[in-house]
């Protein structure tokens, strides 16, 4: 299982959402996405996203005005429509 960083400080919203998604859809299933943000809003779009995207966010943590998501790509079954 592979970790990929994305660092979206100082972006604003809609941004680290949108950069979220697009980082995402290159992470191989299974692999792990690590975004580090700074815009209060995204700990309210980020978890939105992921729960329409289908994937899972393993932790969230607050390190001073940065919030830090560890999400986990889903896995499609074998014959599931995939993204």
């Amino acid at each position: 299982m592979m970790t990929t960083k994305l660092d979206l400080t100082g972006l604003k919203c809609p941004l680290p959402a949108l950069k979220t998604r697009k980082a995402l859809n290159a992470v191989n299933q299974g692999d792990r996405l690590e975004v580090h943000c700074t815009d209060p809003l995204a700990i309210i779009d980020i978890p939105n996203l992921v729960s329409e995207t289908g994937d899972r966010i393993e932790s969230t943590e607050r390190d001073g005005n940065r919030i830090i998501f560890l999400i986990e790509r889903r896995v499609d079954e074998p014959g599931s429509l995939a993204r």
